[in-house]
């Protein structure tokens, strides 16, 4: 295992600035899922901790040791990419076995090694086979296994399952998120998939414009998101985002939209934004957090909204449906039988307990 730290790590190509001064200390052992949206920098920050790019500015540390100036090889650092990187002429066997010859271990070292790493990946019937003969799901099994042969202390993954279809990518996570807990070793996780992020992580660090917006453990960054695009990134569907104002009412605060809807904020939630009373605000709830209104209240902060449905989306055990709040199309994810169609008026329900109230001016969460 491995602990790694960056401090002030900048990589410039010509006049783009791709990672802009990032601090992370990642502890041994640890998940960490790198993610944020195309052109973020995070396969560039990935390339540079493995060394294949070289960083401007800064220091990367793997175990105390700055590695700034070691070659790839030198650095103990086993890498999975996107494409596979397979060799079409030699067997599945050779594939895995290519870095250990290339490092001279024994013949017999190379035989368990490999058998170990395609017992854990259940492709022990595939190693004579070639990779024009396996599916992508086992093309990526093979190319994870020639990783894990190498014992490395660092493992990286650049977007290893975005070539893979919607059921592969299912299963591969759960492979690779047994492989972490079967190997223990520090991994770190490179992906624009926001679902793969939540699932396998330790812990999240997102990225914005080469830097970092937000890092820590899945649910901190989902439930109490720092920033409006930490907030509308994570989740799916993405969060809701409407402009409204904050006012007070009754002592209280409440969330005035155009059009004349109003939601109370519960009490346990004034104080911390009483400040901004008065002033523009973006709302911002999630879908999950929109039900159907039941006729009676279950607990505090279930604020009634009364709307028409404008689209309807069925998914077998779910319901989304489509409605407009202050110009803003809205979406609540409803039980599967909730409502009948377009058209249909009914009144919801908006946990008010969850939401976000966003400053306009710096896109901040309040």
């Amino acid at each position: 295992m491995a602990r790694v730290r960056l401090s002030g790590l900048h990589k410039h190509y010509g006049a783009l600035h791709a990672v802009r001064g990032i601090d992370l200390d990642i502890p041994e052992g640890e998940f960490t899922v790198i993610v944020g949206p195309s052109g973020c920098g995070k396969s560039t920050l990935l390339r540079t901790i493995a060394g294949l790019e070289h960083a401007d500015q800064g220091a990367i540390e793997i175990d105390g040791e700055v590695v700034n100036d070691l070659a790839p090889r030198d650095r103990d650092v086993a890498m999975v990419f996107q494409n596979y990187a397979l060799y079409p002429y030699m067997s599945v066997f050779d594939n895995i076995a290519f870095g250990l010859r290339a490092r001279k271990f024994p013949r017999l070292e190379i035989d368990k090694r490999v058998a170990e790493a395609a017992a854990l990946l259940g492709i022990t019937d595939q190693l004579v086979r070639y990779p024009r003969h396996l599916s992508g799901g086992q093309r990526q099994r093979v190319a994870i296994g020639r990783a894990i042969v190498r014992d490395a202390r660092l493992f990286l993954f650049d977007e290893p399952l975005s070539n893979l279809d919607a059921q592969l990518r299912e299963e591969m996570r759960a492979e690779i998120k047994r492989l972490h807990r079967d190997l223990g070793k520090t991994m770190i996780y490179v992906t624009h998939d926001q679902v793969e992020a939540m699932t396998l992580a330790d812990r999240i660090v997102l990225l914005r414009d080469g830097k970092i917006e937000q890092q820590g453990a899945p649910l901190d960054l989902f439930e109490r998101p720092k920033s409006r695009f930490v907030a509308g990134f994570l989740g799916s569907p993405t969060m809701n985002f409407v402009p409204a104002r904050l006012e007070p009412a009754d002592g209280g605060l409440v969330v005035r939209f155009e059009g004349g809807s109003v939601l109370p904020l519960p009490p346990a939630r004034v104080q911390a934004v009483m400040a901004h009373a008065g002033s523009a605000i973006i709302f911002g709830v999630r879908a999950e957090h929109i039900s159907r209104a039941n006729g009676t209240a279950t607990r505090e902060g279930l604020a009634p909204l009364d709307v028409t449905i404008d689209l309807v989306q069925p998914t077998g055990t779910r319901t989304y449906a489509a409605f407009n709040l202050a110009g803003t199309e809205v979406v609540a994810e409803l039980e599967a039988h909730d409502l009948q169609g377009p058209g249909e008026q009914l009144t919801l329900q908006v946990d008010m307990n969850r939401v976000v109230l966003v400053d306009p001016s710096s896109d901040r969460v309040l």
